[in-house]
C-alpha cells in the first residue's frame, strides 16, 4: 500500500555525496498538494523520494481519478518514462512535507550508459516494482473492500498520515458513495 525502498534511497544518497554529483543531485523540498510530476508533461526530471509520502494518480477522460500507489521513502519517479521516451503516466502529489533528490536527466542518462552497478539497482527497483502491482492486482481481486479499506485505514494510523475519502476511494477504485457504505460495515463489525 505504501511503497518504500530504503537499499535504493541508501544508494542515490552515496552517490549525491561525491564530488562527481554533490552539485548536481539536489534535494527540493515539497509541500502538501504541491505536484511534483503532472501527468502527460514531458519529464524533466528523476525524482527519488527521501522523506515524506506522496499519491501517484492517473486522471482519466472522464474526470476520474485513480491511485495505483502511495509512494514514499526511496521510491524513484519518471525513470520509466524517460527510458521509453515517453510523457509522464501519472501525476504525483505530496500528501505530506516531502523532501526528495532530484536527478537531472542528463546525469541519470550519465548513469544508465556509464555506472553498472545503477543499472543493476535500477533492474532491481523495476522487477519488485513489477512484483508489487503484480500482488496489488491478485489482492484486489482476493479481498473484499472492506479488507482493503481495513489496510488502508491501518496505514493511515500507522503513518499517522490523513488520506481523503476521495483518495481512498480512488486507490481502492470505487465510489465514495460505496466507501461510505464499507466503512460503515468496518466500523459496524469493530
Amino acid at each position: 500500500m505504501l511503497r518504500i525502498n530504503i537499499d535504493f534511497l541508501s544508494y542515490i544518497e552515496s552517490l549525491a555525496q561525491t564530488d562527481v554529483f554533490n552539485d548536481k543531485i539536489l534535494l527540493q523540498p515539497y509541500k502538501p498538494k504541491e505536484v511534483l510530476l503532472h501527468q502527460g508533461d514531458p519529464v524533466t526530471k528523476v525524482i527519488v523520494i527521501k522523506e515524506g509520502i506522496t499519491k501517484c494518480y492517473i486522471t482519466e477522460e472522464n474526470g476520474k481519478e485513480y491511485i495505483p500507489e502511495f509512494l514514499s521513502t526511496g521510491e524513484i519517479m519518471g525513470e520509466i518514462e524517460f527510458i521509453g521516451k515517453k510523457n509522464c503516466l501519472c501525476s504525483v502529489e505530496a500528501i505530506t512535507p516531502v523532501s526528495a533528490y532530484i536527478i537531472p536527466l542528463s546525469v541519470f542518462e550519465h548513469l544508465l550508459k556509464t555506472d553498472i552497478t545503477f543499472n543493476n539497482t535500477l533492474l532491481e527497483v523495476e522487477a519488485l516494482r513489477v512484483f508489487h502491482t503484480s500482488e496489488r492486482a491478485s489482492f484486489q481481486q482476493l479481498y473484499t473492500v472492506e479488507h482493503a479499506l481495513e489496510k488502508l485505514l491501518e496505514l493511515q494510523e500507522k503513518e499517522q498520515v490523513h488520506i481523503s475519502k476521495e483518495d481512498m476511494a480512488s486507490y481502492l477504485g470505487i465510489t465514495t458513495r460505496t466507501l461510505n457504505r464499507a466503512l460503515k460495515k468496518v466500523q459496524e463489525e469493530e
